[in-house]
């Protein structure tokens, strides 16, 4: 039975090339466990980044066949992914060998620390990613574990997805969209916004409401008209909306090309982030970090330099007039949210879209067009390939085509093109010489390829 980290030496990940698993996998290893694993992208004589990287840090890679698993492994560690029916999975149930899923092991680390679990449908990488940045310069030593890699930390040769401090604080994501987020406890827990995603918003709301009743101290955005319900005490929360007694207000924004500037309780932020929902990120880091003693001018600072995450408005450069951004977006409100950013920095924004998931795609069609269909102006575009198909059981009877044509009908410059490859030839001829191409899907490991290839063919 495992009941804490002091319960087991030996853990193998089965899929620990996942941005979640490898995040875990190196936290253990930075505290001092003997981490292996396997996934099914570890091929032999076939490069591996993620491998090559977690290699580095001491961690033992193996291919998806069982051979890592010996009789001193004492713990698997399995991603939501990985089904029982899995070889790997038979054969540690034939061993005996206790297994915990992701969000269960999750819960045992943030048991160990002084966490501060970051939740909401929108924003956990960033804000997470922020508030790391402010406790870190504020000389707090924190760790993280996180979704999505830390520029500041990728620029050091690691993946950048978690770092194991010394001090008390630890920063996670707390996903929702599993109902995982119950599992954790946390000294602080901080919601963003609840909007419409994995789940349906009376199920959110249930979901929420017990991370509420879990968190010793729980901080909302009440400038969210649902998350402004789990109010515990308004001194915590904060809100970009003015005339409100939340403890922490934003206001005075503006945007100027890559660059955003606000006021926090009247203290200048500025950063070099594009949008409004950055501003939002920001004072959320802000509110928590200032609640813990870090005062207002030490936020600023450690702002200005903040650097970014993988993947989240990440700019690859100029070509020809035309700006490429790559972007993680994949719900409605995230994907509006890409495109509302990118319209001050150019009078034409075209947005190409790959829908992860045909039932996540059915579940959020109307969303997602209506969503869109807001952000985009008279001039922008919006281009979809087909949906991601990740494998496994799936009812394929939705295609991206048919957000498409509902965005048509709703008026907007609205495009298919299957296969992506594809893409980028067939949209050269709407390039302008001011323009912004927004890039945006999730799950898919080859995304950040083919961001990397159109940069290279622009």
């Amino acid at each position: 039975m495992i009941n804490s980290l002091n319960d087991f030496k030996n853990p193998f990940f089965i899929g620990i090339a996942g941005s979640g698993m490898s995040a875990l996998a190196q936290y253990l290893q930075g505290i001092g466990k003997n981490v292996s694993g396997s996934d099914r992208f570890f091929q032999p004589d076939v490069f591996n980044d993620v491998a090559e990287k977690l290699k580095a840090e001491g961690i033992h890679c193996f291919m998806q066949n069982g051979e890592g698993i010996t009789n001193g492994t004492d713990l698997i560690v399995a991603s939501t992914a990985v089904e029982d029916s899995v070889p790997e999975m038979q054969k540690a149930k034939q061993m005996g060998i206790p297994v915990l899923r992701r969000s269960e092991l999750l819960a045992l680390i943030a048991a160990s620390k002084k966490t501060i679990a970051v939740g909401g449908t929108s924003g956990k990488s960033t804000t997470s990613a922020m508030l790391f940045d402010i406790l870190e310069y504020a000389g707090l030593q924190p760790s993280i574990i996180s979704g999505a890699g830390l520029i500041s930390i990728i620029k050091t040769g690691k993946i950048g997805n978690a770092k194991v401090g010394t001090g008390d604080w630890l920063v996670i994501e707390a996903d929702e969209s599993d109902g995982s987020i119950v599992q954790y406890k946390p000294e602080i827990g901080l919601l963003m916004n609840i909007d419409k995603d994995h789940q349906e918003i009376d199920e959110l709301m249930r979901i929420f409401g017990i991370f509420k009743d879990n968190s010793k101290r729980f901080v909302v955005n009440e400038g969210h008209i649902l998350a402004k319900q789990f109010s515990q005490n308004k001194q915590y929360d904060f809100t970009t909306i003015e005339n409100t007694d939340a403890g922490y207000v934003s206001k005075n924004f503006s945007q100027n090309g890559f660059t955003i500037q606000f006021t926090v309780n009247d203290e200048l932020f500025s950063m070099n982030v594009l949008g409004r929902h950055n501003m939002e990120n920001a004072l959320a880091a802000t509110a928590v970090a200032n609640s813990i003693g870090v005062d207002l001018q030490t936020c600023s600072a450690a702002l200005k330099n903040y650097e970014g995450i993988y993947r989240r408005h990440q700019v690859f450069g100029k070509k020809n007039g035309v700006i490429l951004i790559d972007d993680y977006a994949h719900n409605p409100v995230k994907c509006a949210a890409a495109i509302e950013a990118c319209k001050p920095v150019a009078s034409k924004v075209i947005a190409w879209f790959q829908p992860h998931g045909y039932k996540p795609t059915r579940f959020l069609r109307d969303d997602f067009v209506k969503e869109i269909a807001h952000a985009l102006r008279p001039n922008d575009e919006i281009w979809m390939s087909e949906i991601f198909y990740a494998g496994g059981t799936a009812v394929k009877d939705i295609s991206s085509n048919d957000l498409v044509e509902d965005l048509k009908i709703a008026g907007k410059n609205a495009f298919f093109v299957e296969h992506r490859e594809a893409f980028l030839e067939t949209a050269r001829a709407h390039f302008t010489a001011d323009c912004v191409l927004l890039l945006m899907g999730a799950r898919d490991p080859s995304l950040e390829g083919f961001a990397q290839s159109v940069w290279a063919a622009l």
